[in-house]
């Protein structure tokens, strides 16, 4: 099973994501996941060296990598048809190398906010997605929401991006994220992030789902 995370836009909270949702298919499910952090800044991989530095072994494997080596790891991926691999995605759209990921994978989630900018990077996200691979599922995150705000446009946003999946319950915005690592999502964020990903797991997770 690959559950790629991935948008256009930089600052969607695609690592963050990653993260939230290799813990809980861990720890909560029992899931056996290996992520691999293939965004350029490789913030996860980068976590998981310095929790082996302080002894905090993390719940699952971390490999650092990039597109180009994606076709190579694929063939040792699909060894493993019981196991979820989550793909954190560069944020861009202009490299060949995406296409083996995208037609790859089996579940795609994008994390967005409201914003103009990101919307636009969203849709173009779902659309580049959709031309490359028909058949995963398409599953849009509301992502880092403030819950103070009001977002005037949330209605018209939503009706478009529903033309291309779901859409989840919303994940707010909580410096308690700050907190989050490799080997502990913090008990206080569970209430926070519950909703989106027990919609994932049971829309597209569950056992005899995947097969779908």
């Amino acid at each position: 099973m690959i559950i790629l995370i991935g948008n256009q836009k930089g600052g969607a909270g695609k690592s963050t994501l990653s993260m939230v949702l290799a813990n809980y298919l861990t720890v909560v499910r029992k899931r056996k996941v290996t992520i691999l952090d293939m965004d350029y800044q490789q913030s996860i991989a980068a976590k998981a060296e310095k929790s082996r530095v302080l002894e905090n072994a993390p719940l699952y494997d971390v490999v650092p990598t990039d597109l180009k080596q994606f076709p190579v790891l694929l063939q040792v991926i699909r060894q493993k048809p019981e196991d979820i691999a989550i793909l954190d995605m560069p944020g861009k759209m202009d490299d060949d190398g995406l296409i083996p990921a995208i037609a790859a994978a089996d579940l795609v989630l994008c994390p967005f906010a409201y914003d103009e900018m990101t919307v636009d990077s969203t849709v173009l996200f779902a659309m580049v997605v959709r031309k490359i691979n028909s058949k995963a599922p398409l599953t849009f995150i509301p992502n880092r929401i403030k819950l103070t705000a009001k977002y005037e446009t949330q209605a018209e946003v939503e009706k478009v991006i529903r033309q291309f999946g779901l859409i989840t319950p919303q994940i707010a915005d909580r410096v308690d994220f700050q907190r989050l690592s490799l080997f502990e999502t913090p008990l206080i964020l569970y209430p926070v992030v519950l909703p989106a990903l027990n919609m994932i797991y049971e829309q597209f997770l569950l056992p005899g789902k995947e097969a779908e």
